[in-house]
């Protein structure tokens, strides 16, 4: 462990900012505002073109909300569509959701809290699996973001913005719990349970909470495009700031953790794990840009960092965020890089696809890289919560993606994980090589953790979905089958046939989620329906006797020292 006392580096220096909304520290991650910027033009986040749809059921790979309607039909597996309402219906002038998170009341009744541009909208989800609009909480003041995080601790939910002078707001769920659905509420800054303004300059990319502990973390608190110079001269340095919460009327700091610098996202829990030398430590597992981060938070008093690790993994590229296996037993880690699908030079990311890194954290001072999942359609991999066993991913124009992560304890290489089921809630991409695009557009934040089995979809032009699964089997995997088909497919007397068909096959048996109007011409002549079977399930078959393209391996190293190299206290 490294104990470095940032005392005499939080400085008080405030240059170099810029806009109110910014996050990243390199200029790709600038590139998500102007990419939003270019979907505004385009009328993609106009939020009152995306009519209210109710409930749809997956048949055939397929949510036809609106039938006929490319837009408004939805790829899917094992989850079934209940409700879906646009930013305006959900209250908001700005739209352009971000984080959201779920609570349940005493009597088990179960809400959302949804992050906009203007602020948090609230809503109830039904037992039928309606939205049902109450109300929304104002940014704390004019300035809108396109950053607003939001978690919930008991019954206080703590939200935080990259908007200067935002400061973290604390609001009382339970004031949502009388209100009529017919008169929405606009809650004022009054109405608050409590404001915390200490902030360096009054913004924080993110939100972090311990549940068991009731204390809450504000990280990335300088703003992710500022410079490293500027980050050294704030308070703090955007690393973690704890918050004690035990009044929300009344929140304190005891002090942060400026050790690493700027911290991206974090978990923090009490450790409870097979490393003997923490358990019962309050452990944070830090994402931070380019490392793995683990902490010993358990002492945050007095500005001092204890350090366990810092890690990486091969092809990092910005280590975004990430979770534990299991809370109640600390084995594994899934680990998600929100610019390697763009960057990297190795690994499957090579080919855009959302890669989840695993990494074994049986001895926290020596974590190591021990395999990854790649997804099966071009995205982005964004944020993940962990529920049973099962990681709900959202990654970006994917939409909600569900990985068994159950074989890992047994298997950390991750050829044993799969996917149970997804959601696509950007049919906009579906058409682009690879069944997706490498962009940041579509899903932001999912919530699965309630009882009901509903799921919270929330997307950054739409607005939020309301989904449940219909199973979580895994699919099997096609057999291959010679005949006719298979012939159809491979047809060497036709030049570039093979080459097509491989290209074709390689995402149709991964994903097995389409219809006859998408096959090739070629083979729904050759594959005609008989009593046995049709066309899709032929090719299908024929599918899995042609190779697929080989997705790159990663190599099992890291190139980081094991003990960690902490800038020094300024003078």
């Amino acid at each position: 462990m490294v104990r470095i006392n940032s005392a005499a580096i939080l400085g008080s220096a405030v240059v170099g900012l810029t806009s109110a909304a910014g996050a990243g520290t390199k200029a790709e991650y600038a590139s998500g505002a102007a990419q939003w910027e270019e979907e505004a033009a385009a009328g993609l986040m106009d939020s009152a073109k995306y009519p209210e749809l109710g409930y749809t059921p997956c048949v055939d790979g397929f949510a036809a909300a609106v039938p006929g309607d490319f837009n408004n039909t939805f790829r899917c597996r094992n989850i079934d569509l209940y409700h879906f309402l646009s930013h305006e219906q959900l209250g908001s002038w700005g739209g352009r959701g971000s984080s959201s998170w779920g609570w349940t009341s005493a009597d088990g009744r179960e809400f959302v809290a949804i992050g906009q541009y203007d602020g948090t909208a609230f809503a109830e989800i039904s037992k039928e699996g309606k939205l049902v609009y109450l109300g929304r909480l104002p940014q704390y003041d004019s300035i809108g973001s396109n950053w607003r995080e939001i978690r919930i601790v008991g019954d206080i939910a703590v939200i935080g913005s990259e908007a200067i002078k935002h400061g973290v707001q604390f609001f009382d769920m339970k004031k949502i719990l009388d209100l009529d659905p017919a008169n929405p509420k606009n809650f004022t800054q009054a109405e608050l349970t409590g404001h915390w303004d200490e902030l360096p300059v009054g913004r924080t990319h993110n939100i972090v909470v311990n549940h068991e502990l009731n204390y809450a973390i504000a990280s990335g608190s300088v703003g992710g495009n500022a410079t490293i110079r500027v980050r050294d001269n704030l308070p703090c340095r955007g690393g973690l700031i704890f918050l004690d919460i035990s009044d929300p009327t009344n929140v304190t700091s005891p002090g942060c953790a400026a050790g690493d610098g700027y911290v991206h996202d974090a978990e923090c829990l009490v450790y409870r794990g097979p490393d003997t030398r923490y358990y019962g430590r309050d452990i944070c597992y830090g994402y931070n840009e380019d490392t793995l981060t683990i902490y010993d938070v358990t002492d945050k008093t007095g500005n001092v960092t204890n350090i366990i690790s810092i890690s990486d993994y091969p092809g990092a590229e910005y280590v975004h965020q990430g979770v534990v296996n299991n809370e109640t037993w600390q084995e594994y880690l899934f680990l998600d890089d929100e610019f390697d699908e763009r960057d990297a030079k190795v690994g499957p990311m090579t080919q855009g696809l959302p890669t989840t890194h695993i990494i074994d954290i049986r001895d926290l001072e020596k974590p190591v890289y021990t395999g990854h999942y790649a997804g099966k359609t071009r995205s982005i991999d964004h944020n993940q919560y962990i529920v049973g066993g099962y990681l709900y991913q959202s990654n970006y124009g994917n939409g909600l993606n569900v990985i068994d992560v159950s074989s890992v304890t047994k298997d950390p290489t991750g050829a044993s994980v799969c996917e149970a089921g997804f959601f696509d809630i950007y049919p906009e991409d579906d058409e682009e090589v690879g069944g997706g695009k490498v962009q940041f557009a579509g899903s932001w934040s999912s919530y699965a953790n309630f009882k009901s089995g509903f799921i919270l979809v929330h997307t950054i032009e739409r607005g939020s979905f309301v989904v449940k699964m219909t199973s979580k089997a895994c699919p099997q995997a096609p057999v291959c089958h010679a005949d006719n088909c298979l012939r159809a497919l491979r047809a060497s007397s036709i030049p570039d046939r093979l080459e097509e068909s491989v290209a074709f096959c390689g995402n149709f048996t991964q994903r097995r989620n389409t219809d006859e109007a998408r096959l090739p011409e070629y083979a729904t002549s050759a594959c005609v329906e008989n009593k046995d079977s049709g066309p899709v399930e032929r090719v299908s078959s024929a599918c899995a006797c042609i190779p697929t393209p080989v997705v790159p391996e990663l190599p099992r190293t890291t190139t980081r020292p094991p003990v960690p190299t902490v800038l020094p206290p300024k003078a």
